[in-house]
């Protein structure tokens, strides 16, 4: 094991704040020749997004929506009005979206991601397309999202160049989790 897992850290991060205000003109076509489904959840179980957090997010150090417990993460996720949609790739959980539409006037993509198998196979950037447009689906004035310099480095650039604008960043420390915190997180009773 990684004794770099053994210890958590607070590392410095700048933090990119993005909107979008119009939709865009063009949504990217699903991958072909892919089995591909996106399927939106109803009551997802605790357990279950944990897992799709910590394989979406552990290289990139997701660690705030791990370190709730039970009743808070249950509050936001189990909102009437949360929208939260599973990817699969060839009948597996590949990555996952999670939409907050109960902001004034504005959906906030506020997680998005695929996991490690699901990368570089030309599905992202139609992935992306589809939470936007599950996003817009709303009738906001604006979609936010946020990435950070800990995220993949690919994020800006692809939130850029589907219509995203920077409008604000600001610098945060983020406290990394042990290999012990994320198990006790992910795997609690």
């Amino acid at each position: 094991m990684n004794m770099a897992a053994d210890r958590s850290e607070n590392i410095e991060v700048t933090v990119t704040f993005l909107e979008m205000h119009v939709p865009p003109a063009y949504t990217p076509p699903l991958p072909v020749n892919r089995q591909i489904a996106l399927l939106r959840t109803r009551n997802i179980p605790l357990h279950y997004y944990r897992y799709l957090a910590d394989r979406v997010g552990r290289k990139w150090h997701w660690v705030n929506i791990l370190r709730l417990d039970d009743e808070e993460l249950a509050a936001g996720l189990h909102r009437e009005d949360r929208d939260i949609r599973v990817l699969y790739l060839d009948g597996a959980p590949a990555g996952f979206l999670d939409l907050k539409p109960h902001l004034p006037d504005e959906v906030e993509l506020a997680y998005f991601g695929m996991m490690d198998h699901a990368m570089g196979q030309g599905i992202g950037r139609w992935f992306l397309g589809a939470a936007i447009a599950a996003a817009w689906s709303y009738r906001p004035n604006k979609v936010t999202v946020q990435t950070c310099t800990l995220d993949h480095p690919a994020a800006l650039p692809l939130y850029q160049k589907m219509g995203f604008s920077p409008v604000a960043q600001k610098t945060e420390t983020v406290r990394t989790m042990t290999f012990a915190e994320r198990s006790a997180s992910v795997m609690r009773p």
